[in-house]
């Protein structure tokens, strides 16, 4: 049973890998997700919905404008007396008390057209503040989080040279460990080798050979995940365009936090909305002065306008008193302002926390770096030593494939390290932004 789901798993890694294949390079790639990505296009609709909410406190300044046409049938008596008279044809018969008490049904079509206009209202004014400060929070939050998903898809692609290196250490050790395999068998039929020595280099070069195939497998998962970053609906096998190295090994980052960064500068403003709705729910208690109009035309047959007049005047509204509601409005802005600078406050530790650790880890990753390095040198002499020993008859097959593993080792956590410092190195460039 084992034998046959090697044998279909096999086969489905045959068919898999032998999808469409494309090289990619890494600026084309970012340059797609900047364009295509869908958590961009999301973030495009974010700032819009904040610039309509600002557009909506135009509203303290521009007029608010209604029209309507009412129709109307009555014999209640004063309706059916005030719709002649706004019709214009009252009759001194219509005085007739008979007639006003018990008046025959009366229509009454009725065309008005109203206008509003907000003169002073001081805690609007604040609260049009507290919008375009939330406006430019949004702005920024989504600057950020763009950043973040720029430092995500450099980070895949990373994977994806890791993984193809990966593959060419495993392919180079299959290649090794076949001419061992060949070699150890002549050897065998000679009677210079055991049966166990045999057995020793087939095993390892099944291990490899399946090495290869998982490899093979993580490599298309990452294309699946790149073309899920460029919005791309393609079933493509990437290929990196170069290997994986060192970035910017001698580039001189920010030691500190700069306080213009992008997510740093959007809760300020988020603080600042805060403050300003704090301060509009204090002014509330001062009056509101509007002025209001209205064009009417009446008749009675629809769409007409036998008679007509207008209103026009001002209102200053005063809320004196709302029992507790405006208090405990206030005590609540107050509260989430307060909440909101304490957030502030520890969001800037928070970061100066993070910024450390990175220093710390990169730090950590450049001596693991060198470190590796030198650990490939060392162990590729050593199978080389090795290796010429087994051809001469020296040294036993298991001590050869005891170095072929460790060169196998070391190269893949070489790779690895460059992975780990890039990675670092990306993000310490991230927290260090200015913007």
């Amino acid at each position: 049973m084992n034998y046959k789901l090697f044998i279909l798993s096999f086969f489905i890694s045959l068919l898999t890998w032998g999808q469409e294949r494309q090289t990619l390079n890494e600026i084309d790639f970012i340059n797609k997700v900047k364009s295509e990505n869908i958590q961009v296009k999301r973030s495009i609709q974010e700032i819009n919905q904040a610039k309509a909410e600002y557009l909506q406190s135009n509203a303290l300044f521009l007029p608010n404008i209604t029209a309507s046409h009412s129709a109307m049938l009555t014999t209640n008596p004063l309706m059916a007396f005030g719709s002649k008279l706004n019709q214009g044809i009252l009759t001194q018969n219509d005085f007739n008390p008979s007639l006003l008490n018990n008046p025959v049904a009366t229509r009454n079509f009725a065309t008005i057209l109203q206008i509003e206009q907000p003169l002073l209202n001081a805690d609007g004014l604040y609260q049009r503040k507290a919008a375009k400060e939330a406006l430019e929070a949004t702005k920024l939050q989504v600057t950020r989080k763009n950043d973040y998903l720029i430092i995500e898809s450099k980070k895949a692609y990373m994977q994806l040279q890791l993984t193809y290196q990966g593959l060419e250490v495993m392919q180079k050790a299959s290649e090794l460990l076949n001419r061992l395999k060949k070699q150890t068998q002549d050897f065998y039929s000679e009677g210079l080798v055991q049966k166990s020595d045999v057995l020793a280099i087939e095993i390892r070069v099944l291990e490899i050979e399946n090495s290869i195939k998982t490899t093979k497998s993580h490599i298309v998962n990452i294309s699946n995940y790149l073309s899920f970053l460029m919005n791309s609906k393609t079933e493509v096998i990437y290929q990196p365009n170069n290997d994986i190295q060192v970035s910017n090994p001698e580039m001189n980052l920010a030691n500190t936090l700069p306080m213009s960064r992008a997510d740093i500068r959007a809760m300020e403003h988020a603080t600042n909305s805060r403050k300003n709705m704090l301060q509009s729910d204090k002014l509330s208690y001062l009056p509101r002065l509007n002025a209001f109009g209205s064009y009417e035309l009446y008749d009675n047959q629809i769409f007409q306008g036998g008679a007509n007049g207008y209103i026009i005047g001002a209102q200053l509204k005063w809320d004196i008193f709302k029992g507790s509601k405006r208090i405990g409005k206030i005590q609540k802005s107050k509260a989430a302002f307060e909440a909101s600078k304490l957030a502030l406050d520890e969001y800037k530790m928070q970061s100066e926390l993070e910024l450390r650790k990175t220093q710390r880890l990169l730090s950590d990753a450049k001596r693991s770096l060198q470190f590796s390095k030198l650990g490939v040198e060392q162990s590729e002499e050593v199978l080389r030593i090795k290796t010429n020993r087994f051809n001469e008859g020296l040294e036993k097959i298991t001590n050869v494939l005891e170095a072929e593993t460790k060169v196998s080792e070391r190269r893949l956590a070489y790779y690895h390290a460059i992975y780990q410092h890039n990675t670092l190195h990306n993000y310490l460039e991230f927290l260090t932004k200015e913007n």
